[in-house]
């Protein structure tokens, strides 16, 4: 993995938090990498927006508002929707197998009260939909809205009797993948990050109450 990926991974998987700041010569010793390589990785993130450049204060990964959020997930809707349908065309028996197992461990994460092992299997399920699709384009373009609002989607991850209700709606995303249904894999996909979108706004009027 390249220097400027594994510094998106940290940011994705929030080892590296909103508004921390990124010291070239700590990241360096941290990721084994010269300060030249993770200068020009810094610099490519700020470029697609992961990072910040601070006056006087160098660099930080950039905190990204609850609007901002809201919006990467609206463009997150049309970009997974057409994963999702483009990936019922080409899925494979054994894709439908994993498929399956993944629907699976989700509903044992949510039996077991397990948040953070659903959160994950939730990404992975989400990953593996946009590479059977092999639309590389979106894919592209989703890892890096993924990483902008990365600390919504663990808010949202957290909030109370969310992933009971989101458990079903990646069922149906799963079934509609397994059926090899174009259309129906598309609007359970879309009605899904209908339904994040939802939750995103209702976790922000919650934090504004007093």
């Amino acid at each position: 993995m390249d220097v400027t990926s594994e510094i998106r991974e940290f940011i994705l998987a929030g080892d590296f938090a909103p508004n921390q700041r990124l010291v070239e010569a700590d990241v360096a010793e941290q990721l084994g990498a010269s300060r030249a390589a993770i200068r020009e990785a810094l610099g490519v993130l700020t470029g697609e927006g992961l990072i910040e450049r601070v006056q006087n204060r160098g660099a930080r990964v950039r905190a990204f508002t609850l609007s901002e959020a809201i919006e990467i997930a609206e463009v997150r809707r049309a970009l997974e929707s057409l994963c999702a349908g483009k990936a019922a065309e080409r899925v494979t028996d054994d894709e439908i197998i994993g498929l399956k197992g993944l629907g699976t461990s989700m509903q044992d994460g949510v039996a077991a009260g397990d948040v953070l092992t659903y959160s994950a299997k939730n990404r992975e399920l989400h990953a593996l939909v946009r590479m059977i699709s092999a639309q590389t384009v979106a894919q592209s373009l989703i890892e890096r809205l993924r990483a902008q609002s990365v600390r919504e989607q663990f808010r949202l991850a957290m909030k109370p009797g969310r992933p009971a209700v989101s458990v079903h709606e990646h069922q149906r995303i799963i079934d509609a993948l397994c059926a090899r249904d174009p259309a129906a894999a598309e609007a359970a996909m879309s009605e899904h990050l209908d339904s994040v979108i939802e939750a995103m706004r209702d976790v922000g009027t919650e934090r504004r109450r007093p």
